[in-house]
């Protein structure tokens, strides 16, 4: 999908006419096509594809323990306000034939992050695409966000948190999650 700046500018320059009074003043002349400009780079998930970006290598260690990439910082958009959240994933796999390199989990994150979202979605979104592509024996995605719409307006609460966590395949036991809950701490500490 590609984002059509022309019509976000039309949009913006629409929506400053109604909030402002001298939408041509210095400060606002260029604020539509800077919006648009935002806009794609915020959006710019729906134009990746995780499926190209992402390279496999064969698991020639038969390697079948946890791998997790974590404070891995993440942007999006509330579907719900237009407006960002943002905060850190935490995304785990236990191997099975294939192994990834670890900047493609931030990928799968970023890929996902930067769409008109809920939490929820990505978090779930982030495990089905590397459950697809690796088939892996299990997988651990938590999602840890701070959300605009819950900061400034609604119920205006600054220090609030919102957690999200699926568990697939070997990782959906008691003692996988306790054992991945404690690497998240670890990988949280410094």
């Amino acid at each position: 999908m590609a984002i059509n700046t022309q019509g976000i500018e039309s949009l913006i320059l629409q929506l400053v006419q109604e909030l402002d009074e001298a939408p041509q003043r210095e400060g606002l002349r260029e604020t539509p096509a800077r919006v648009a400009k935002s806009w794609s780079k915020l959006l710019e998930g729906y134009n990746r594809d995780f499926k190209v970006e992402v390279k496999t290598f064969d698991n020639a260690y038969d390697y079948n323990d946890i791998v997790l990439s974590g404070k891995i910082h993440f942007t999006s958009t509330c579907e719900h306000h237009l407006l960002p959240f943002w905060g850190e994933a935490y995304v785990a796999y236990i191997p099975g034939d294939r192994l990834v390199g670890l900047s493609k989990l931030s990928r799968a994150v970023d890929i996902y992050a930067r769409r008109l979202q809920d939490q929820e979605r990505i978090t779930q979104q982030v495990a089905d695409e590397l459950a697809e592509t690796l088939s892996p024996k299990g997988i651990a995605v938590l999602l840890k966000a701070k959300h605009f719409c819950n900061i400034a307006r609604g119920v205006e609460k600054t220090t609030s948190n919102m957690v999200t966590v699926t568990f697939r395949g070997t990782m959906d036991t008691d003692a996988m999650k306790q054992r991945f809950y404690e690497m998240v701490r670890f990988a949280d500490a410094k």
